[in-house]
C-alpha cells in the first residue's frame, strides 16, 4: 500500500507540474522552490551493491527553500525475475550553506524497505567546491540496527562531475564519477567502490528535461570478495524526466 500510494503522489504530481500553470502561480515570488524527477533504470546499483538486477522505476518530489530540502523519494521493481526486493522509499532532509565557492551540508535520510518491513537511518555531513569538476567529499553514518534492516556502518566517498555544452545547442554531456571507502555497512569488513556515468542532458521545455545515461560500477576488497559483499563489476543504464520551477 506504501509503494502504490507513493507511486499514484508522484504520478499525480507528475501530470500537475507538467501544465505547470497552478504550480507557478502559487510559487511566484516565493523563495521555495518544487522540483520533480521519474526515472527508469535497467539496475539498482547503489554505493556498488546491486540492490536488484531486474529494471526499477525510481522518482521524487524536491522541496527546498531558505536552504533546506526535503524530499521522498521511491525506487521499485519493474519486474520479479531475481529474487531481489529492493523496493525503497527514503525520507530526507538536508540543510546546505554556501560559502563563497565552498558549500557545507548536513542532512539526514530515513530508508523504509518495504517488501522486507525492514528500515535504516543515516546522517551525513559533506562539503563540495565550486570549481572545476566540481569535488565534494561526504561521510555517512548508518546507524539502523542490523536486526531490523539497518546497516550500522560508514561510507566515505568522493564525488567528481562536470558538464560540457554540445557546440551551439542547449545540449550538456554530463560526465560523473566517485571513489568510496566502505567500513562495515553492510558487509563484515572493508571495502571500496569506484564509478564513473555519462549522461546527455535534453531540455525538452523551459522547465522539463530528458536524460538519457550509462554508468560502470566496479566493487573492490571486501565488497568484492565472494566471502562478504560479493559483487561484482556492473554497466547499467537509463533515462530520466525531470522537471523544476
Amino acid at each position: 500500500l506504501l509503494v502504490a500510494s507513493l507511486l499514484e503522489c508522484v504520478l499525480a504530481f507528475s501530470f500537475w507540474v507538467l501544465d505547470g500553470n497552478a504550480a507557478e502561480g502559487i510559487l511566484n515570488n516565493s523563495p521555495i522552490e518544487v522540483s520533480a524527477d521519474i526515472a527508469i533504470n535497467s539496475k539498482y546499483i547503489w554505493r556498488g551493491f546491486k540492490l536488484d538486477d531486474d529494471p526499477v522505476m525510481q522518482q521524487g518530489i524536491y522541496v527546498s527553500g531558505y536552504g533546506f530540502t526535503a524530499s521522498i523519494w521511491g525506487s521499485f521493481d519493474m519486474r520479479n525475475r531475481d529474487s531481489l526486493n529492493s523496493d525503497e522509499v527514503d525520507y530526507a532532509i538536508d540543510y546546505t550553506h554556501e560559502f563563497g565557492k565552498l558549500s557545507l551540508s548536513l542532512g539526514h535520510t530515513y530508508y523504509d524497505f518495504p517488501g522486507t518491513n525492514g528500515f535504516s537511518r543515516e546522517f551525513y555531513i559533506g562539503t563540495g567546491f565550486d570549481i572545476p569538476l566540481s569535488p565534494a567529499l561526504t561521510w555517512y553514518h548508518d546507524y539502523g540496527k542490523e536486526s531490523s534492516g539497518g546497516g550500522k556502518g560508514d561510507y566515505l566517498v568522493v564525488e567528481l562531475s562536470h558538464s560540457f555544452p554540445l557546440g551551439e545547442s542547449p545540449i550538456t554531456l554530463d560526465l560523473s564519477g566517485h571513489i568510496g571507502y566502505n567500513h562495515k555497512l553492510f558487509i563484515n569488513g572493508d571495502g571500496e567502490d569506484a564509478a564513473l556515468g555519462m549522461a546527455l542532458t535534453i531540455p525538452l521545455t523551459e522547465k522539463i528535461t530528458f536524460s538519457p545515461n550509462i554508468n560502470y560500477s566496479v566493487p573492490f576488497g571486501d565488497l568484492k570478495s565472494s566471502s562478504d559483499g560479493n559483487q561484482n563489476d556492473k554497466f547499467y543504464g537509463g533515462v530520466t524526466l525531470a522537471y523544476g520551477f
